[in-house]
């Protein structure tokens, strides 16, 4: 049976070339309008919808997706302008549950998202390699991570969590 945690695979960390970057940008770029392509039209009753069994709701993924890739846009700004600086680690799942996600429309995570990632594309197309290398401290894993393998993690993260959202409108026939 296939794990529907990780529809489209666990993440795989790639080495540094100029035709990933490219891909991945591309991606980065669209998954907003992915994103509001899988969850258009549906209903409040799709919305609180879990992904799995005891997994998040569509509207908590999109949620969680505006939340984590806001985290990370800063992460980025860090690692470039402070030398291996240590992140803040959050709690996702407390996020999931708080008044904003719970309450607000997906429609202003979509349009944050689609806002953020513009900035977000713009600012790593202009990277040089030296600059992918730059790194920052995750005090949670207690690992030093460089802008590129977190660029990786965070074009896998958002196709991963549209693959949740369209797998299960797959199964429920939306």
């Amino acid at each position: 049976m296939k794990d529907l945690r990780y529809p489209i695979g666990n993440f795989e960390f790639k080495p540094f070339s100029n035709e990933f970057k490219n891909e991945w940008l591309h991606e980065m770029k669209s998954m907003p309008g992915n994103l509001d392509l899988v969850t258009k039209n549906l209903s409040k009753q799709q919305l609180d919808t879990p992904y799995r069994e005891g997994g998040w709701s569509v509207l908590q993924v999109v949620h969680h997706l505006a939340d984590s890739h806001m985290n990370a846009f800063i992460v980025f700004k860090l690692a470039l302008t402070e030398e291996i600086p240590t992140i803040k680690d959050y709690s996702e799942h407390d996020w999931s549950f708080t008044a904003d996600v719970l309450h607000t429309p997906i429609s202003v995570s979509i349009t944050l998202l689609d806002a953020l990632h513009q900035r977000w594309t713009d600012l790593l197309s202009s990277l040089t390699e030296e600059q992918w290398q730059k790194k920052f401290y995750h005090p949670t894993h207690n690992v030093q991570i460089s802008l590129w393998d977190f660029f990786a993690i965070y074009t896998w993260h958002g196709k991963h969590h549209i693959a949740h959202i369209t797998q299960l409108g797959e199964t429920e026939g939306w």
